[in-house]
């Protein structure tokens, strides 16, 4: 009797745990979501609300890591391509998730950020993904995506921006990789594969400017709003 009643009472805590840890979220999404609309307007948080509501279902629900990469890209594939110069006025700016929803659109850093930030929410472990810093040489021109590796040794599977489909590094010919980095390492990229470590990430200097604005107070604003 006394051990049922521990399992129970150890089942009604968990249960307050789980709920007070999913109102919390809730909340935090609830600012994300305000924020983003007095700051972008309602379409933009429309936009963030959907976000948010997929990565909630995601988290409930029990599917494969390949599902969630599936529909994270899916999800992000839906925003617009434009150049960060007639965006944000700069030749090179790295936009946080809420910031490239914000402004309905971005260039294949932001897409491939979006992705990783999400997925590293989701729960896919950072020694799982990296960007990767590509020639795409259909355009000749560079270029962003993500690689998720099933296994340290694996081929990964890319997530682009460019291409609807998850496919195998090697079956993307068209891509030329030059380096790659996820939150902890800097690789120089000598094979469609791992490639040879190089150092911190925190060498990227653009990679360290944006993650001193992942802060929902430190949104910027682009030059243009395709809201649609």
């Amino acid at each position: 009797m006394r051990h049922y009643l521990s399992t129970l009472v150890g089942l009604v805590l968990l249960s307050l745990v789980l709920a007070a840890t999913a109102q919390s979220q809730l909340d935090e999404d609830k600012k994300m979501i305000t924020a983003v609309r007095q700051f972008y307007g309602s379409a933009a948080a429309q936009r963030t609300h959907g976000w948010r509501e997929m990565v909630n279902q995601v988290q409930s629900q029990q599917i494969s890591e390949r599902e969630v990469l599936s529909r994270v890209n899916i999800f992000f594939n839906r925003l617009r391509f434009i150049d960060d110069i007639k965006l944000w006025g700069k030749d090179d700016y790295w936009a946080t998730p809420l910031e490239f929803l914000g402004a309905g659109g971005g260039d294949c850093e932001d897409f491939s950020l979006a992705k990783y930030f999400t997925l590293r929410e989701l729960g896919v472990a950072d020694d799982k993904l990296r960007m990767v810093y590509v020639k795409a040489l259909d355009l000749n021109q560079f270029h962003m995506v993500v690689a998720y590796y099933p296994t340290p040794a694996a081929v990964p599977f890319i997530l682009d921006n460019l291409e609807g489909t998850i496919r195998l590094a090697t079956e993307r010919s068209d891509l030329a990789p030059i380096y790659s980095f996820n939150g902890q390492h800097l690789w120089l990229m000598r094979e469609r594969g791992q490639g040879e470590l190089a150092g911190q990430a925190s060498r990227l200097s653009l990679w360290n400017e944006l993650r001193g604005r992942l802060d929902v107070k430190r949104l910027q604003k682009p030059r243009i709003n395709l809201d649609y």
